[in-house]
């Protein structure tokens, strides 16, 4: 801080300036304004430019309620279009799934006696290997129809209401099927499943004791027994056969190609 020691020396500074340009000739007295000017310019322009970056800087701040709610803003606005993306994904899946299953019933061999059904029930565990659909005596539905999947077969109706109908699926010991096996003349029995917790394979029984076979060879339905026509997939082959009942007959086990534990959507092969 100044005292007044200070103002005295500024006074005596102030005046021995003015006495000696004053005093000075005019050419040597240009030459010192100029150097004291020189001296108090960057003053005068570091002065302006902190005074217009201040007014910028307070024109630029924003208070913190506001920040918060243009931030909260923000968060809705991300929260809503994440959901938008989300439901646009289901969407297009659906019109996939929908789009195959109708191109598969356009080139089926049965496309105009298949009905399309949803499952809207099953058991839980699985302990009875049966689902419900949503077609019932209502809509045609009887005992003994095939209901199948773009994969291959489900299994057949059971029982039917006036509005629901329960399939007993192909994994159950209660829905054998006549089967073929593709590419030879070998036919044999659906018996349900090889394991009692993994129905993806179904045992294929009363095969010929002298059948040669092997994994990977295609399985459908050979149409005998009046209840499944000919021709339906049912899956592949996944081991060579074993022999049982003492060697009189052999018994091989049957990848599905239906994943009977994701059905949300089945057909129905109506009669004729």
């Amino acid at each position: 801080m100044l005292n007044k020691a200070h103002f005295k020396a500024l006074g005596f500074v102030g005046l021995l300036t003015i006495v000696l340009v004053f005093g000075l000739p005019r050419q040597t007295a240009a030459q010192f304004k100029l150097a004291i000017g020189s001296l108090f310019l960057p003053l005068f322009g570091l002065s302006r430019t902190a005074h217009h970056l201040t007014r910028e800087a307070g024109d630029a701040l924003v208070s913190r309620g506001e920040l918060l709610r243009l931030n909260e803003a923000l968060r809705h606005t991300n929260a809503v279009l994440q959901l938008q993306g989300q439901q646009l994904a289901a969407v297009i899946a659906e019109n996939d799934r929908l789009r195959a299953y109708y191109n598969w019933q356009r080139t089926t061999l049965w496309k105009d006696r298949l009905r399309l059904a949803r499952v809207v029930a099953r058991d839980p565990a699985n302990w009875w290997q049966t689902i419900s659909i949503d077609l019932g005596s209502l809509q045609g539905m009887r005992e003994d129809l095939p209901v199948l999947s773009q994969e291959g077969l489900v299994g057949r109706i059971k029982s039917v209401s006036l509005t629901r109908s329960q399939v007993v699926l192909i994994s159950d010991p209660g829905c054998k099927v006549s089967a073929a096996i593709e590419g030879t003349r070998e036919l044999g029995v659906i018996t349900g499943s090889a394991s009692p917790i993994n129905h993806t394979l179904v045992r294929l029984s009363h095969l010929a004791s002298t059948t040669v076979i092997k994994p990977g060879q295609t399985v459908r339905t050979s149409g005998s027994g009046g209840v499944f026509p000919a021709g339906i997939h049912i899956g592949k082959i996944a081991e060579d056969p074993q022999a049982v009942d003492f060697g009189q007959s052999s018994e091989a086990r049957v990848k599905l190609g239906a994943d009977l534990n994701a059905l949300d959507e089945v057909w129905v092969l109506t009669m004729p």
